[in-house]
């Protein structure tokens, strides 16, 4: 059931939702990617794809957001970059070094807060935001990351 409704809807929908997202990413690969990340969605939920007034609008809609999410990952990437990469200015080049090592260690989700908060120097709450999560969840992944960073700074950390 639904695969063959989908398979009618890829075939009348997808170039024309790929040219619209072309627009809106202004990149093919990107435009293709989230296109076809749309309809794996699709795939994934048929209910919803399939129960939806207009699901060529549902598949833009759903294109959109995940431009517009990886847009916006770039965009922090892009931010963060430079603090991560620049020259010391009185600080120990082994010292950055263990932090990030001790940072890559870390689930991705207290990694993330921890880098939006601390080195992109954004508010909890605009990185509750940032991330589509709760304040509180966003402070528990915080506290989680500060002692984790915490035991891995003193296991891993320069030994003087």
């Amino acid at each position: 059931m639904g695969d063959v409704e989908i398979r009618e809807i890829y075939a009348a929908s997808y170039r024309r939702l790929l040219g619209q997202l072309i627009g809106v990413t202004g990149s093919v690969a990107e435009a293709e990617d989230v296109v076809q990340e749309a309809f794996v969605r699709g795939l994934d939920h048929p209910g919803r794809l399939l129960r939806a007034d207009n699901p060529e609008a549902w598949l833009r809609t759903v294109a959109v957001n995940l431009a517009r999410s990886r847009w916006r990952r770039a965009q922090r990437l892009v931010r963060l970059a430079p603090r991560l990469v620049e020259q010391p200015r009185d600080q120990d080049t082994d010292s950055n070094i263990v932090l990030l090592q001790a940072l890559r260690n870390l689930p991705a989700g207290q990694r993330e807060v921890i880098a939006l908060h601390h080195l992109a120097d954004l508010t909890v709450e605009q990185v509750a935001d940032m991330l589509g999560l709760s304040t509180g969840t966003v402070k528990a992944r915080l506290s989680r990351g500060r002692a984790a960073l915490s035991t891995l700074l003193v296991t891993e950390g320069p030994h003087v």
